[in-house]
């Protein structure tokens, strides 16, 4: 989840528990981003992996430490009580970690006892519709509202962000739920990947056997079920030299699915399709796309073009928009 929707999740978040109070709702905003500034620790992560980014700041641990000290420093920057001060804070630091987890970028909350992860895989990490709503619901908030507007469209602007981002939560968790009762149509162990919008999945499979790999997908849509697929790609892990250009796509695919794969760690850490077609003059050309590293209908990919007359494959690495197919 983006900062911007932890800050403003936090913000709303604390509004509920102690109302329109500025420096509690200061605090607890702050809190709800506080865990990653665990990107400060990069320098370090290496040598201390507990301190990478989703390590000890997005954990119970983490957060009740921040909490504390925050519980403690707060008084004497701004009038409040102590334990509300740490009450807010260890609020906004849960909310971010249940944030985290409610998407497909896991985070271990009981670090540093424990490395079992939280990731319930029910939106994108980076969802830029929602990143794009909190930062307009701020300059709503901070800057055209504040000290502009009576008091009350205030409070009605609050309600109705709640009512915003509770009903969206509710879908993706429906999503979520829902497309598990498909899994049958692809494989028991099939897994669901989200997409930018809340109502569209993905269900994938993949299978591998000694040098190849098998991967399966389907289309699925909120209320309406599997609205695509399941459809299958299977290629090789191993690269085979091959001095001609190939004559099918299915061709293009196999020969390119292991350089793509060599040229590009994405193909490693995330689920991906690919599609193939050949271009005027006789070139061949396979694009192989992440379906989790996606923005404004692109996504990371690799392209791989055979030229008509055989030889070495052109290999790029980039945003591209799917051809034939719409994430």
């Amino acid at each position: 989840m983006d900062l911007f929707t932890h800050v403003l999740l936090a913000y709303l978040l604390t509004y509920g528990l102690v109302g329109a109070n500025p420096s509690y709702l200061a605090a607890g905003a702050l809190a709800g981003g506080l865990p990653d500034a665990d990107a400060l620790f990069f320098p370090l992560a290496r040598r201390f992996p507990i301190l990478r980014h989703h390590g000890i700041t997005h954990s119970l641990f983490g957060v009740t430490i921040v909490a504390l000290v925050g519980a403690v420093v707060a008084p004497f920057l701004a009038p409040g009580s102590t334990i509300v001060y740490f009450l807010v804070m260890e609020a906004g630091g849960i909310a971010h970690i249940l944030g985290d987890g409610f998407t497909h970028f896991s985070v271990p909350p009981f670090l540093p006892f424990s490395e079992m992860k939280l990731e319930l895989d029910a939106d994108r990490a980076i969802n830029f519709l929602l990143m794009g709503v909190s930062i307009a619901s701020f300059y709503l908030l901070l800057g055209v509202e504040r000290n502009h507007v009576p008091f009350a469209w205030y409070t009605l602007t609050v309600y109705a962000l709640m009512a915003f981002y509770g009903a969206y939560i509710g879908i993706r968790l429906a999503g979520r739920y829902f497309i598990t009762r498909h899994r049958g149509a692809l494989a028991p162990d099939a897994v669901p990947i989200p997409t930018g919008n809340p109502f569209k999945w993905l269900l994938l499979s993949e299978r591998r056997d000694g040098s190849s790999v098998r991967t399966t997908w389907a289309r699925y849509w909120l209320g309406r079920g599997l609205v695509a697929g399941p459809f299958s790609v299977e290629g090789s892990l191993i690269a085979t030299p091959h001095p001609e250009s190939p004559r099918s796509a299915a061709e293009a695919l196999d020969w390119s699915y292991p350089l793509a794969r060599k040229a590009s760690r994405m193909m490693d850490m995330t689920y991906h399709f690919g599609e193939a077609f050949e271009r005027v003059g006789g070139d061949w050309e396979a694009i192989w796309y992440s379906l989790e590293f996606t923005a404004f209908g692109r996504s990371q990919a690799v392209r791989v073009l055979f030229p008509a007359a055989g030889g070495t494959p052109q290999i790029k690495t980039a945003f591209y928009r799917p051809v034939t197919t719409t994430l």
